[in-house]
């Protein structure tokens, strides 16, 4: 791996590299989408060609689909898998209780679907994704497009009312387009700056017509595995209520990583 990476690259490499550790031969695996997301799933590959790991993965957006078989690892449907055993995720923002806020690249409604639909869900992540109180990271909601200006007013109207510092709602755009999920929908971005009640604002949401899904993953993550930019590893497991910290080298020049310090 490159000696050029960031700080922040290199924390977010040795937290995949550490949960990637997780990961046994047999296991059915959901596998994340974003930055982190995307290490993991090289870290995998390398395992899959050099240590004879053999997996099936259920990605949760396309792009992450398309990464797993470039780089060897079998992936099939949900429905075919029926069940996983672990899923491996990034997170937007992530507090205390392991609570978090997915969504910012636009995946959400996969990975809450993959996520609960797993023995354990795991998020890796690097140091300055940990807050005292989720909010400072725009909320995404995921919402159909017919009507959703229309959502949009109901949404700004109901966060009067919910316990939050903002009420600001945009349309996520992809270019000159609005944003499109893999099932075709648009993404509103909420600027609520800050969220005194995160399970309350989650259920408020989704009784919202338009609305496919929030972004809030609510007691839902198992452990938090926390890089840092030395190679420092820290993981959190909210149900044993443990903290375990070590260190991981990191690689010279591989092929598989090659691409991600762009």
């Amino acid at each position: 791996m490159s000696s050029d990476l960031s700080p922040i690259d290199k924390a977010k490499f040795v937290a995949a590299k550490r949960a990637a550790q997780l990961v046994e031969t047999g296991m059915r695996v959901g596998l994340g989408t974003g930055s982190t997301a995307a290490w993991l799933v090289r870290c995998l590959g390398e395992m899959v060609r050099d240590d004879g790991l053999s997996i099936k993965a259920v990605p949760t957006s396309t792009r992450t689909a398309d990464l797993a078989r470039e780089v060897g690892i079998e992936v099939i449907s949900l429905d075919e898998a029926k069940w996983l055993d672990i899923t491996i995720d990034g997170a937007d923002e992530f507090d205390g209780q392991l609570n978090l806020i997915k969504g910012g690249g636009g995946a959400l409604l996969q990975e809450k679907i993959v996520a609960t639909a797993s023995d354990q869900m795991v998020v890796i992540a690097d140091a300055g994704k940990e807050v005292e109180t989720l909010g400072a990271f725009p909320l995404p909601i995921e919402v159909i497009p017919f009507g959703w200006q229309t959502t949009q007013a109901l949404v700004e109207e109901t966060l009067v009312s919910m316990d939050v510092l903002g009420r600001e709602t945009t349309l996520r755009m992809d270019g000159q387009k609005p944003f499109l999920t893999d099932e075709g929908n648009h993404i509103l971005d909420l600027h609520v700056k800050r969220i005194g009640n995160a399970r309350q604002l989650a259920l408020v949401l989704n009784q919202m017509p338009g609305v496919v899904e929030n972004g809030l993953f609510i007691d839902i993550c198992d452990r938090v595995i926390i890089g840092f930019g030395d190679g420092r590893v820290e993981v959190r497991d909210i149900n044993e209520g443990t903290v375990e910290t070590g260190k991981l080298d990191f690689l010279e020049s591989d092929n598989l990583f090659a691409d991600l310090s762009d």
